[in-house]
């Protein structure tokens, strides 16, 4: 019988629990998926905690790459022994083996490893309808982002440097800073040692910016707004320090007619050909060279509570798996 983690109710990492699951037959248009390796992200420790509600018990996880042992009816394109990945189950990654929707898999080449391949699906496909749907980056641009050191934060930063643009980005410490400027950060602003407003407006000589991209939250609210030019876009795509407080939407008016987005994956990856699309996009800079994605941290699929502190405590850099 499989293992999982478990969530019987909202809580901090404690509340993850490691047990037996029974996996049944995979029902029409899905698949089980032996687990190879696991992706750990931000939106894992949203759900665990309650800030965004889940119907319990549920299993974390919406990335992970694995290998298929069984097909249920009404699959096709898919066979046992594919090798396959995603990033928008949802939920339930957290486990040895697991049934999922067919359309939310993609197959993944053999040359790409699998803790590669469970990290660059969710956080791939995150950069990817950031900077070319949300705001189409060009070389024309100066782009900021938060968390420049993260899973995501790396990847953006890769492939906006790759689109031609000059990055600048927030980190939390000198090793941080390191990181990031040897991933494609042309300025990296330690944001506890100078105040990064300042620091943008020096860096553009007062013309501020077009786009921000904020994965923080509460801690860069609402700095991140003076970092734009009138008309400028605030992208909003987490909560890293907690949600943004509510606000009156006259603010944007009063900082420059600015724009502010709050988009998700799943409404850019909401059918089968959208995620396939954006997938092998990710998949096509990487094989390329141009994004290398940066998994420096690995734990055993039963230690995700020690995962969730290290990533909640900022004590990671990069993308996180859990191996089963």
């Amino acid at each position: 019988m499989p293992k999982a983690i478990v969530v019987d109710k909202p809580g901090p990492p404690s509340a993850m629990k490691w047990r037996d699951v029974d996996i049944a037959r995979p029902g029409k248009n899905m698949v089980t998926v032996r687990a190879q390796s696991i992706g750990v992200n931000y939106i894992d420790i949203y759900q665990r905690s309650g800030l965004y509600p889940m119907q319990m018990p549920f299993t974390p996880g919406g990335e992970m790459c694995g290998e298929i042992e069984a097909v249920g009816s009404g699959v096709s394109g898919f066979r046992i022994g594919d090798r396959v990945a995603t990033g928008t189950a949802g939920s339930g990654c957290y486990a040895e083996a697991v049934n999922i929707d067919a359309g939310k898999l993609v197959k993944v080449p053999r040359d790409i490893p699998s803790d590669i391949a469970a990290s660059m699906m969710l956080q791939g496909m995150t950069v990817r309808y950031l900077i070319r749907s949300i705001y189409k980056v060009s070389a024309k641009d100066t782009i900021l982002i938060h968390a420049a050191a993260g899973g995501v934060g790396l990847i953006l930063c890769q492939w906006a440097k790759h689109l031609g643009a000059t990055v600048i980005g927030t980190v939390g410490s000198p090793a941080k800073a390191r990181l990031a400027k040897a991933n494609g950060c042309d300025y990296p602003i330690i944001y506890t040692r100078e105040n990064f407003v300042n620091r943008v407006r020096k860096i553009t000589k007062g013309e501020m910016l077009p786009v921000v991209y904020d994965s923080i939250g509460k801690a860069t609210w609402p700095a991140s707004l003076d970092c734009l030019r009138p008309r400028g876009l605030f992208v909003s795509f987490g909560n890293a320090s907690g949600p943004i407080p509510p606000m009156d939407p006259s603010i944007l008016a009063q900082k420059g007619s600015l724009l502010m987005t709050r988009p998700t994956l799943f409404h850019f990856a909401s059918s089968p050909e959208e995620t396939r699309r954006m997938a092998n996009d990710v998949i096509k800079v990487i094989k390329s060279g141009a994004v290398k994605i940066q998994v420096n941290h690995k734990y055993s699929l039963r230690e995700a509570a020690r995962a969730h502190r290290d990533l909640a405590g900022r004590k990671t850099m990069g993308s996180i798996v859990l191996e089963p």
